[in-house]
């Protein structure tokens, strides 16, 4: 007959299997989902732009985020960690990317949602290089899962303008 640690560690091995067959079987479902989410965002007025003592551009901004990421949500998501960046382009620099807005989502009825708010992080270009730039807002998101890897997208929302002059 077999000893008690034998007859333990059998079926410790058996239950890992099982527990690691249904994250994949779980992670594997997640690709079947193919989300739609929603977004809109108005830049509704720029509260200052000015330039610092130390010759860096700075801008405030009262934005309003409208967004639908139900979609994003399966019986596999543990949370959503979606931001907003403003992105543009300097001679020294190809892409800038600049954290306005953050939040995360942990359920599916607050995935729906419309935010009126001053960009939560500071809009700081070191330079001079700001004045009349012409920029995109994105959205990111990060879908966690429970198991399995993490899904990141993001929308590009062209257009914006910041002023010419500081204000």
């Amino acid at each position: 007959m077999h000893s008690f640690g034998y007859r333990a560690n059998a079926l410790f091995t058996f239950a890992v299997t099982i527990l690691g067959f249904m994250c994949a079987l779980a992670s594997f479902t997640d690709s079947f989902n193919s989300p739609s989410p929603s977004v809109q965002v108005q830049v509704l007025k720029v509260n200052w732009f000015q330039k610092q003592p130390n010759g860096n551009d700075e801008v405030s901004m009262t934005l309003n985020i409208s967004a639908d990421l139900q979609s994003l949500f399966t019986w596999n998501t543990k949370q959503v960690f979606v931001f907003l960046a403003a992105e543009y382009v300097t001679p020294k620099h190809v892409l800038n990317q600049i954290s306005l807005w953050d939040a995360i989502i942990q359920e599916k009825e607050n995935a729906k949602f419309t935010i009126t708010t001053s960009n939560k992080y500071r809009f700081i270009d070191q330079g001079s290089n700001l004045r009349g730039k012409e920029f995109n807002l994105t959205l990111h998101w990060h879908v966690m899962p429970k198991t399995g890897k993490m899904l990141a997208d993001k929308v590009v929302l062209p257009g914006y303008r910041l002023p010419a002059e500081y204000r």
